[in-house]
């Protein structure tokens, strides 16, 4: 078990999306932590598919009280800051995460070059290291998707896969180090409202019923399903990935599949809007028809139990939805 009192914890991409929800809630349950935030941050760089290169945004991190460091996990010489440190435990979030970014390179370099430094300093540091695997590993494969039957069908897919891969084998050479990677299905939540195009369905339809305008879904949406987690459900289970000190990798999702269209009605139920769907033809290529995950591992070695419906959790998120509607998001 983890003595939090007076620890060095490292979050990497932690001015994102499920990185800056981390660095939160550590503050607020361990009071005396010495929190590290390393993140590249924004700086309007737009890939070629339109979308912004880094999600890191300050502004998620309005009330955090740790240390910030701004740096980018592709130059040696922003991560010989971290060599200054000794770190008790390293979240790892920081990657390119867009699954339509098919720049292999960028996304390669960026994911799987750098994870080897995390590797390593979690080895010199003899701390534990919780890292974002993605449920993008599994390609289209059948539900439920299950630890040990990947498909990966983009380049981000695969680097995950790799970095899966890599963490086995260094496991398998230094087995006193606790390294464990999580694959994410569909998180929403507060916080990814400055992840633009690149946020949560329940986001975006949410905004687009505010505006009355007809919310949007792909023709038979009521048939393509997700397993939708609410992003305190993530955070839980990396904590539990950080406190139970073992190896491997583990699904974290909701363990149940839902519509596109569930999200329209709950969310029109939640506003009290009821506005017609407008649907239209799937542009995708390899689009997923259905997703859930196979959390059985995550319940017996993580004690994982996902606490959130996708009802509660939209339920807990419309005050959010609201609040940052008509917001900037630059």
């Amino acid at each position: 078990m983890i003595n939090f009192t007076n620890s060095n914890i490292l979050i990497t991409g932690g001015a994102g999306f499920i990185g800056s929800n981390l660095a939160m809630h550590i503050q607020q349950k361990y009071s005396n932590t010495n929190i590290f935030v390393f993140d590249c941050f924004r700086n309007e760089e737009i890939l070629n598919n339109g979308n912004l290169k880094s999600f890191g945004h300050y502004k998620n991190l309005i009330g955090f009280k740790g240390n910030i460091i701004c740096g980018d996990i592709n130059k040696p010489n922003d991560l010989a800051i971290l060599d200054k440190y000794k770190f008790d435990l390293i979240f790892h979030h920081a990657a390119i995460s867009d699954t339509r970014v098919y720049d292999q390179e960028l996304v390669f370099s960026t994911n799987i070059n750098s994870f080897e430094y995390f590797l390593n300093k979690a080895l010199v540091d003899k701390a534990p290291l919780v890292y974002a695997s993605s449920a993008a590993t599994y390609g289209n494969l059948p539900s439920p998707q299950k630890i040990g039957f990947e498909d990966p069908e983009n380049p981000y897919g695969y680097s995950k896969f790799a970095m899966d891969q890599m963490a086995a084998k260094f496991s398998l050479s230094n087995p006193e180090v606790s390294i464990v990677g999580l694959r994410f299905f569909n998180v929403y939540g507060p916080h990814e409202f400055y992840k633009k195009k690149t946020a949560s369905m329940v986001l975006q339809l949410g905004h687009q019923i505010l505006s009355n305008k007809k919310p949007r879904l792909f023709y038979g949406s009521e048939k393509i399903f997700r397993d939708f987690v609410y992003i305190e459900d993530v955070v839980n289970a990396c904590m539990l990935a950080a406190e139970k000190k073992i190896n491997g990798v583990y699904n974290v999702g909701s363990g149940i599949a839902r519509s596109f269209k569930d999200i329209v009605d709950i969310l029109q139920k939640e506003l009290g809007i009821n506005t017609p769907i407008e649907y239209f033809d799937n542009p995708y290529k390899g689009y997923q028809n259905h997703t859930c995950a196979d959390i059985s591992l995550s319940k017996k070695l993580l004690n994982y139990s996902p606490k959130y419906s996708l009802e509660d959790g939209i339920k807990i998120y419309i005050p959010e939805i609201i609040n940052v509607f008509g917001k900037s998001s630059d």
